[in-house]
């Protein structure tokens, strides 16, 4: 049995299910198999899972309901498998909590590449390769502790954080007052380079400033670059 991870395959066409499995284990992952969100969960009950690779059409409840509740109740590593045309739904599958998109048909390479680079990053944030330093930093009446990811507000409200908006934040806060692209977001916030589509630091950055912005419509914090990126605007001071 591989050391390299865990993967969870759900998807209601056998042909597909059989189809990862036999790629995945083929290059070092254990894989385990599901159809539908109640085998979901009786193969997380079973054993421990590092990456659900999971397809938004299922019987039942769908891809993006199952995302949600994944990510409500862990870190673990999703990629949504659509094969729907609008971009709409793979925004919301980010939003949901998923780590990645990857639109059928695809490229098995493709996938296994995503598939690398979500289970370094899930592996990062529990701790294996830390990259983000022990400090606090203070921006705007905003209090960020980068330790423990508590972001308590101008006026002492804790405010929660998911974890790819915890990860963003922290690389807007040691780079304030620098133009950063979306692929430097992507590789400073989610260690991987942006797909030519990739939505995922637009989809964050607009979660970010609902939290963070007194009106979101017109940032004062993260302010958008036209043709270069994101600027986080504020003097940070660290601690």
């Amino acid at each position: 049995m591989s050391d390299n991870g865990h993967i969870l395959v759900v998807d209601d066409h056998q042909e597909i299910r059989d189809l990862l499995r036999d790629y995945l284990t083929d290059n070092g992952y254990r894989v385990s198999i599901a159809c539908d969100g109640a085998g979901l969960r009786e193969e997380l009950a079973r054993s421990p899972i590092e990456l659900v690779i999971l397809d938004l059409m299922l019987p039942g409840e769908d891809g993006l309901t199952l995302a949600r509740e994944l990510r409500g109740q862990s870190d673990i590593g999703i990629i949504i498998l659509t094969g729907r045309g609008e971009m709409v739904d793979r925004i919301v599958g980010l939003e949901m909590g998923a780590d990645d998109y990857l639109p059928k048909p695809f490229h098995l390479r493709e996938l296994l590449a995503r598939v690398r680079s979500v289970l370094r990053r899930a592996s990062a944030r529990a701790g294996d390769k830390p990259q983000i330093p022990h400090t606090r930093a203070a921006f705007a009446g905003w209090s960020f502790d980068l330790s423990s990811r508590v972001l308590i507000s101008p006026v002492g409200h804790e405010v929660s954080l998911t974890t790819g908006e915890f990860e963003l934040l922290a690389a807007f806060v040691n780079h304030p007052n620098r133009v950063l692209s979306r692929d430097q977001l992507l590789d400073l916030a989610r260690n991987r380079v942006a797909s030519l589509f990739d939505r995922t630091i637009d989809v964050q950055v607009g979660r970010l400033r609902r939290k963070l912005e007194d009106d979101p419509q017109r940032p004062l914090l993260i302010k958008t670059v036209r043709g270069g990126g994101y600027i986080f605007a504020p003097a940070v001071e660290r601690g």
